[in-house]
């Protein structure tokens, strides 16, 4: 099993990303090299209701280009799950377009206590891996 080492700092972006986007699901970043994470970019859902995210082209554009000038790489494809758990949909397994990247989801199936899983998503073969919270 592959393990995805997350900043605690990360994490909590992601949960407080999630619950300001709710009932919406959002959608973000996270890139870095090498094994260790470096930035965060939170994204905007372009997607109507509340069952699916479809990240900005353009802003996903510019951070792709921006990761890609810095030597990076997108590690972490992120949304969120409003009122599901955490785990790939049928549409999330569809449109996992970087398979050398994390899909970390975040459930807010009980709003006050946010959890993620991260999972590798490759040839829509879905494995689970482990998230190493450190800081």
């Amino acid at each position: 099993m592959t393990t995805l080492r997350l900043p605690a700092a990360y994490r909590d972006a992601i949960f407080d990303h999630a619950r300001s986007e709710a009932p919406r699901e959002c959608c973000g970043v996270i890139g870095g090299t090498a094994g260790e994470i470096t930035t965060f970019h939170r994204l905007t859902n372009q997607a109507e209701g509340n069952r699916l995210y479809m990240m900005d082209d353009e802003e996903l554009f510019r951070v792709l280009k921006e990761l890609d000038g810095r030597g990076e790489d997108p590690m972490v494809i992120y949304h969120s799950h409003p009122e599901s758990p955490a785990y790939p949909s049928k549409t999330d397994v569809e449109m996992a377009f970087y398979p050398e990247s994390f899909y970390v989801i975040c459930s807010l199936e009980n709003p006050d206590a946010p959890y993620i899983r991260a999972f590798t998503i490759i040839d829509e073969q879905i494995d689970e891996a482990m998230i190493e919270i450190n800081g």
